[in-house]
């Protein structure tokens, strides 16, 4: 309900509630000014709303589901934070990415909804995103779109790419980006440069698995309501 219609209604209550309390009055006077009884009338205190207990979730269910169309849950999907690629099978998010691909939506979709309810692509349904990229994608290298406007080099060829020869040990690691939203979303922020620094074989082992658990469950908590709210199922369980 937005403001504007809040208000008049607020008023129209308020004035009920007036007209209503007037007419009380009005039956304690006998039409002259002789009444001697001064007290004024009890009014009922309203009672007041209780606060809701907050609800805490169990994300187990969560990691533990399987992605449909994968053959891995989704805690193998994460752990470790790697992009797979298995050329035996269809191209695409999670498998590969493709530039179509929603694959924050998917993320969102996988970590927080039922898969068996709401598929990877629920979220990625709704009318937030444009549906298309404005311009088509090429079918070649570099298969973005051409630039807009008036580009300084005209030369959409893809030629003009220049791609290092350095050593690896020129690199230096400063974010994770295999399966997206683990690194920016679920790793709390004081554990960022230590999950950057580590690799797949400390996420193997298990060494960030907590963190990913105990953000997972915060952000759960606090959402869980609006999902349901929204007509979704989340994949937490009520503890």
């Amino acid at each position: 309900m937005n403001t504007r219609t809040y208000l008049p209604l607020r008023r129209l209550a308020m004035a009920t509630s007036l007209i209503a309390c007037l007419g009380t009055l009005s039956g304690c006077f006998d039409g002259d000014d002789d009444d001697d009884d001064d007290d004024p009338i009890a009014m009922p205190s309203p009672t007041p709303t209780p606060t809701p207990t907050p609800t805490s979730f169990n994300v187990q269910a969560c990691l533990d589901q399987m992605i449909p169309g994968t053959g891995v849950t989704v805690a193998q999907a994460v752990v470790p934070d790697t992009l797979t690629l298995d050329l035996s099978a269809a191209s695409g998010f999670p498998n590969g990415r493709q530039l179509t691909n929603p694959v924050i939506d998917v993320t969102l979709a996988v970590i927080f909804l039922d898969l068996s309810v709401n598929g990877p692509g629920t979220l990625a349904g709704l009318p937030l995103n444009p549906p298309a990229n404005d311009v088509s994608f090429r079918d070649t290298f570099p298969y973005l779109a051409p630039p807009q406007g008036s580009p300084p080099i005209a030369d959409n060829s893809g030629a003009m790419f220049a791609f290092r020869s350095d050593p690896e040990s020129s690199y230096v690691r400063v974010d994770r980006m295999g399966m997206p939203a683990v690194s920016t979303a679920l790793i709390p922020s004081g554990r960022k440069n230590a999950y950057n620094d580590a690799g797949p074989a400390q996420d193997a082992n298990g060494d960030f698995v907590p963190d990913l658990a105990a953000t997972l469950t915060g952000l759960t908590n606090a959402l869980a309501d609006d999902l349901t709210g929204a007509g979704l199922t989340p994949c937490a369980t009520p503890e």
